[in-house]
């Protein structure tokens, strides 16, 4: 997600441990990055919560330390043995926390933020079957959407619960703001009307969908600007236009900032087995800066947005989405969809863990 979830505290990866340490759970949490931050331990307990974080950096490690890292966790929880292990990121973080949960006798949660089988790490020999295994194992298995929690259900009947857990936001930090005040802040133009999007520009993200609106959007609409803001891939060249306007990487609290400014946001999922399973938190993020949006209509959005078609597009077809676009730059209706935070979320989610310990 080009994010650390210790420093930048982003998204569900850290706000399921820090709500459930907010609600009275003494929680410690294991990171092993794929990059090269800081080793090291950040607490974050106060008189509210209990809360740790455990930093190792998978660059600059040994070979034989990264083999050895599962039984150095083994180590580590043997002599403080937790209630509870739940296991969450990628393929390999879910395979090491079920062993580790039947190793030391306790019950495993995994949590799943996208249908990890759509990742690359799914080709490399034996993962998916250990994933698999994992997951049959699993008392509880809670997913970033509905739909990624149907396919749970019908692939692992031996799952005792399958809890459906959208990523919500922090109703604090997204809000609606003056969208002047955003565009003088971001130095975009203050009396046109922008579209946008932030995120992965890229072909496996469907970029490509936006960038063909835009070719029909700007011939149709002369003062139309196109705003970008994420990671790009050399494959996938941004357009090239005096109109659109990339932002490159922004820090979290600047996206809030381009929401704000933006008049159109845009979500484009993919029709795959990456998409049919998401749930993009950037719409929630979207919707609750009061940003009208269109989505490619595919896996929850196509259920978040039912009763409003006129906010989604058939994927791949760049003609229907310039066509939604136009619609909703003109439209004077506002956003009216209920969304919940993480507190509220956690709730539920709480209601199972308690039942297992």
């Amino acid at each position: 997600m080009s994010k650390d979830v210790i420093l930048d505290k982003y998204a569900r990866l850290y706000e399921i441990p820090n709500q459930l340490s907010r609600i009275g759970h003494d929680v410690d949490c294991y990171c092993l990055s794929y990059q090269s931050h800081a080793n090291g331990v950040w607490s974050e307990c106060d008189e509210v919560k209990k809360l740790k974080w455990h930093s190792k950096s998978y660059i600059g490690l040994s070979k034989a330390f990264i083999l050895s890292y599962p039984f150095y966790l083994l180590e580590l929880l043997s002599k403080n043995k937790p209630d509870i292990i739940i296991a969450a990121s990628d393929i390999p973080h879910i395979i090491m926390g079920e062993w580790l949960a039947k190793k030391l006798e306790i019950p495993f949660v995994a949590d799943l933020y996208d249908n990890f089988e759509a990742y690359g790490q799914a080709k490399i020999p034996f993962m998916k079957f250990l994933f698999h295994r994992a997951l049959s194992s699993a008392k509880l298995v809670s997913t970033t959407s509905y739909s990624l929690a149907e396919k749970i259900r019908k692939q692992y009947p031996d799952v005792l619960n399958v809890y459906p857990m959208p990523s919500v936001i922090d109703k604090k930090i997204f809000k609606s703001g003056d969208k002047t005040l955003a565009r003088k802040k971001l130095s975009l133009p203050l009396n046109q009307p922008l579209i946008g999007t932030a995120g992965g520009l890229t072909k496996m993200k469907g970029i490509a969908d936006l960038f063909g609106a835009w070719e029909i959007l700007k011939k149709k609409n002369d003062q139309a600007c196109l705003i970008l803001a994420g990671p790009t891939e050399d494959s996938t060249k941004l357009p090239d236009d005096d109109r659109v306007i990339y932002l490159g990487l922004l820090p979290h609290h600047d996206v809030v900032t381009l929401f704000q400014a933006l008049d159109v946001g845009v979500l484009c999922i993919p029709d795959d087995e990456f998409g049919q399973y998401c749930f993009p938190q950037k719409a929630y993020e979207m919707l609750a800066c009061k940003l009208k949006i269109v989505s490619s209509a595919i896996g929850d959005m196509k259920f978040l947005l039912d009763q409003k078609p006129k906010q989604l597009y058939c994927t791949g077809d760049a003609q229907d989405l310039a066509d939604k676009i136009i619609f909703q730059l003109e439209s004077t209706q506002q956003q009216d969809l209920p969304i919940l935070d993480w507190q509220d979320t956690l709730m539920g989610f709480d209601g199972y863990l308690k039942q297992l310990i």
